[in-house]
């Protein structure tokens, strides 16, 4: 929702798209009609996320014989990740993908995600998505009213800057950090020697072209489809965090579909995930070459000296509940 006078407040906006989402959604189907779920997002039509749900919604309609089908809503249309958060809650929205960062402030456990350097490789994260540690972040979710139904990949996040390159942690020293809504982030920024900078994503290539952030961080395919690499040349491949985007379906919605519908969409997801895993890996690729072809310098720094530097991130956690999941993890 845009208005000519004046930047609408939060609550303002959540009702407008509160408002849009009762006219568009009922929450309890029946079983004699079609079924089309609301899906939000707030990533690019080119995203490997929105393609994979584009194939989500196929393979639901031939599980359902076509019965049920996915409406895509790209591109923040439907509000920020909060937002969207929120309407799954109170039902209003049927699903959306966003990154684990966000959930922190809703679902204290999700905040492991956010600390840096948890995995040992890409092998070590997906036993640990896939293992008993994943599913019983997943499954914590329904006392926050939302239904955890799976994992996509979203790489690893690292740094790119508009003044300097990035190849210690000194250099990001005085330096204004676009991060993740995630006070573990934020903390991360902070111990680097970095000031983690709040601007929303539809908001941040103007921020890096204006100054108002010295630098970003995010994977290589957000980066070069945001098109932000025209504003920040520099981009360090320290890989600081694995941070997936996770599937969810309102609590409330998912309990109004029966159990046959249930398995049908849970059936769609597995298909899809797998097909995003693969498309990740190409935009990945794909994305880093032509990043390169653009003249963007990529610096591979000593990762090393970056999880050294954020070590003490993970030694306070030692007794906390997240600090046990620290260690579930590690052993994995």
């Amino acid at each position: 929702m845009k208005l000519l006078a004046a930047r609408p407040t939060h609550s303002v906006r959540l009702l407008a798209i509160l408002l849009l989402a009762v006219l568009q959604f009922s929450c309890k189907p029946q079983s004699d009609e079609h079924i089309a779920l609301r899906v939000g997002h707030t990533l690019d039509q080119q995203h490997s996320v929105h393609q994979a749900l584009e194939f989500m919604d196929q393979r639901l309609a031939y599980y359902s014989n076509g019965s049920m089908s996915l409406k895509l809503y790209p591109g923040s249309q439907l509000g920020s990740e909060r937002e969207m958060i929120e309407l799954l809650q109170i039902g209003t929205l049927a699903m959306t993908s966003i990154p684990a960062s966000p959930l922190e402030g809703f679902v204290p456990r999700m905040k492991v995600f956010s600390l840096p350097y948890i995995f040992r490789d890409s092998e070590h994260y997906w036993r640990v998505l896939g293992g008993e540690v994943g599913r019983t972040l997943l499954e914590g979710l329904s006392e926050y009213k939302l239904h955890g139904m799976g994992y996509f990949d979203a790489g690893s996040r690292s740094f790119y800057t508009t003044q300097r390159p990035i190849y210690t942690p000194d250099d990001l020293k005085g330096l204004k950090i676009r991060v993740l809504n995630s006070a573990t982030a934020v903390e991360m920024i902070r111990m680097l020697g970095g000031a983690a900078t709040p601007v929303s994503w539809g908001e941040l290539y103007t921020a890096l072209q204006q100054g108002v952030v010295d630098g970003a961080e995010n994977n290589p395919p957000s980066y070069y489809l945001s098109h932000q690499y025209e504003a920040a040349r520099y981009f360090s491949l320290d890989e600081h965090t694995s941070v997936p985007d996770i599937v969810l379906c309102s609590q409330r919605v998912w309990k109004n579909l029966n159990a046959q519908q249930q398995r049908w969409l849970s059936l769609a997801l597995q298909d899809a995930t797998q097909y995003q895993r693969k498309l990740w890996q190409k935009s990945t690729e794909t994305s880093l070459k032509l990043l390169k072809q653009d003249g963007v310098e990529i610096i591979y720094p000593d990762k090393a000296a970056f999880a050294e530097r954020v070590e003490p991130m993970h030694e306070r956690l030692n007794g906390t509940p997240l600090g046990a999941l620290l260690k579930r993890i590690e052993a994995v």
